[in-house]
């Protein structure tokens, strides 16, 4: 079999594929940092630059993955919707497919495209691949299936006009597994939110992610309780990071030549997990029958998991895991001894939003993000409010 890869990033979604052996024809990313690790890690595959140049997928392609951008459809980017500039550009994908019929398509994005505009991406989506006489199904996954520490929500999308996508997406079933199996010896959380969301996870981090609300690319923070003054607030390196994305270590370096770690930070955060695209990639070559219950859809929100074929929507009542690969607790992969502390500055920062918000936090956790700051003898870039000096009390 052959494949192409559409917004290939660093090669989440393609990966799998190689490692199996299968012949990658043609991998498509617009910015250079990517085509740098790309050129690197797939040595041998050609590499082309903006999907809109590209006028014909290459003859006798068998697979086409397109993780395409969630700029303009993620709460960590501009909200703009299935039109914006970036997000839009899937449109391309389907221009390609007019003239040419292949096995299997694989689309991937945010979760939040369920839901923005009232499904208006999902809406689209849908309505292309029914006018391209595809079969077409999605599911909701959580990257921690695949074994990874990062509670990561993807929508994956699978269509084909010969095969039954069900039998992809639908064989496999789980559920997701009690908190109990977790550790509570560190938390992930967003440092850079604070004011209406935090990105809360045990054991785990929240989604990597190449932006965010104050308008850098930046890990997320741990809260390691048990750990000494002064490293109880922890953040991974990028090579951790990598890791936390079920690639090896390293992984984004090529990035690095001609520019600083930025870079690197967004390209993993926008990459797709491997693990999760080997378990799609599995099933993929060996489809199954299925397991999990459906019903007629007949209702106006998209559900997380969903099959449709000539206008008729069936609703699947599938977990966001539909295996649970060995698990790595967070500081198996994290070394919280030697990782990074978070800044007294980012600390202080955070802490400005605590005392704004409306949000409930664990006056534990409160009390020692101002130990954090005290420790490093820096005054505070703000006169803590009534909230934090109760929580902290």
């Amino acid at each position: 079999m052959k494949t192409v890869g559409l917004f290939s990033g660093i090669g989440g979604l393609e990966l799998p594929f190689h490692e199996r052996g299968i012949e990658t024809e043609l991998m498509c990313d617009v910015w250079d940092a990517s085509r740098d690790v790309l050129g690197q890690r797939f040595p041998g595959v050609k590499l082309h630059g903006d999907i809109r140049s590209l006028q014909e997928l290459p003859r006798g392609v068998d697979i086409v993955t397109a993780g395409f951008p969630c700029t303009d459809l993620s709460q960590a980017g501009r909200t703009a919707g299935i039109s914006g500039s970036e997000s839009g550009l899937v449109a391309h994908v389907f221009r390609l497919l007019e003239s040419q019929d292949v096995e299997w398509l694989v689309l991937e994005n945010v979760r939040n495209m369920l839901v923005l505009d009232n499904g208006a991406a999902m809406a689209y989506l849908v309505s292309r691949l029914e006018e391209l006489k595809f079969r077409w199904a999605y599911r909701l996954v959580d990257s921690r299936f695949s074994g990874v520490p990062q509670r990561r929500h993807r929508v994956l999308f699978v269509a084909s006009r010969r095969h039954d996508p069900r039998e992809v997406l639908f064989s496999d079933e789980t559920g997701e597994p009690p908190e109990s199996s977790l550790r509570a010896d560190a938390f992930g959380f967003y440092w850079t939110e604070g004011l209406s969301g935090l990105g809360w996870a045990r054991d785990a981090v929240p989604p990597l992610k190449g932006g965010s609300t104050v308008g850098i690319p930046s890990p997320p923070a741990i809260w390691v309780p048990g750990a000494a003054v002064g490293r109880r607030f922890v953040v991974p390196t990028i090579e951790e990071a990598e890791d936390l994305q079920g690639f090896a270590r390293g992984w984004t370096a090529p990035a690095q030549e001609s520019t600083r770690n930025g870079p690197r930070w967004k390209l993993v955060g926008n990459a797709v997990t491997v693990g999760v695209a080997d378990w799609l990639v599995s099933r993929l070559m060996n489809p199954a029958d299925v397991v999990v219950p459906s019903k007629r859809w007949e209702g106006s929100k998209w559900p997380d998991a969903a099959y449709g074929h000539r206008g008729s929507v069936w609703e699947f009542q599938a977990s966001h895991w539909p295996m649970a690969a060995p698990y790595h607790h967070l500081t198996e992969i994290v070394d919280v001894k030697t990782a990074p502390a978070l800044s007294p500055r980012a600390t202080s920062g955070f802490l400005d939003r605590v005392s704004r918000s409306t949000l409930r936090f664990d006056p534990d956790f409160v009390a020692d993000l101002w130990r954090h700051v005290s420790h490093f003898e820096t005054l505070p870039l703000f006169a803590p409010g009534k909230r934090v000096a109760e929580l902290a009390a």
